[in-house]
């Protein structure tokens, strides 16, 4: 039986089956809940401390959002990464962050430039510290300050609707990142082209960014 070890995260503004699915959510996030992994109903409800109904309302929202299968007389289970759900969304993470670059070299202010340099350098201590939620919480930063940047809020929407998935996948990378000269680079590279306005540069550095993190992951995958 899954040892869960969870916490729930109390939050007063919040209905109870919000709260629920926002901790399983992170559970699965973060690798406390493994792909494959079921998720029982009774345990879930003991651990958390709540009755089973908010369980199984936050396991279908979960199931909506692609990261719990619900399988008939099974219960539900934490969804498997399989390379073509992989190459999917990262498929779509490259082409978004491409076109949030290109408009961010050409919309980015000198603060959100500064702020990215902040960020890089939190990144990097990070790393070198062994805190792997601080380079995980640097990285998302990062990103962020490049969508906001673009100044289109179609955009971001759209990124944010799909933010769950990419996170995920970005989290995967982040584990297996042993090596933090890449990132490194492409992040010092990325921010030149803002400082520079050169849109075709910042697109490049973002595309050749998501195709690294994608051939390591799927290597991981392969070598599982």
């Amino acid at each position: 039986m899954p040892d869960y070890k969870v916490r729930i995260t109390e939050n007063e503004y919040l209905p109870l089956r919000d709260v629920v699915f926002n901790t399983i959510k992170d559970g699965i996030l973060t690798g406390r809940f493994k792909p494959g992994e079921r998720l029982l109903e009774n345990q879930l409800a003991e651990e958390l401390g709540v009755s089973r109904t908010p369980i199984r309302e936050a396991l279908r929202m979960l199931e909506i959002e692609n990261l719990v299968d619900l399988i008939p007389r099974k219960g539900a289970q934490v969804k498997e990464m399989s390379e073509k759900d992989i190459k999917d969304v990262l498929e779509i993470r490259k082409v978004l962050e491409e076109l949030a670059a290109g408009l961010a070299a050409e919309n980015i202010t000198k603060q959100e430039i500064a702020e990215l340099k902040k960020v890089h350098n939190d990144f990097i201590t990070a790393f070198d510290n062994g805190d792997r939620k601080g380079v995980l919480d640097a990285d998302t930063r990062f990103h962020d300050i490049i969508f906001n940047a673009t100044k289109n809020d179609k955009l971001v929407q759209i990124i944010s609707n799909i933010s769950i998935q990419i996170f995920r996948y970005r989290i995967t990378y982040l584990k297996l990142l042993s090596d933090v000269s890449v990132p490194d680079k492409q992040h010092i590279e990325l921010i030149k082209a803002f400082e520079k306005r050169d849109a075709e540069r910042a697109r490049r550095i973002s595309r050749e960014h998501i195709e690294d993190q994608t051939l390591e992951i799927l290597k991981s995958i392969k070598n599982a």
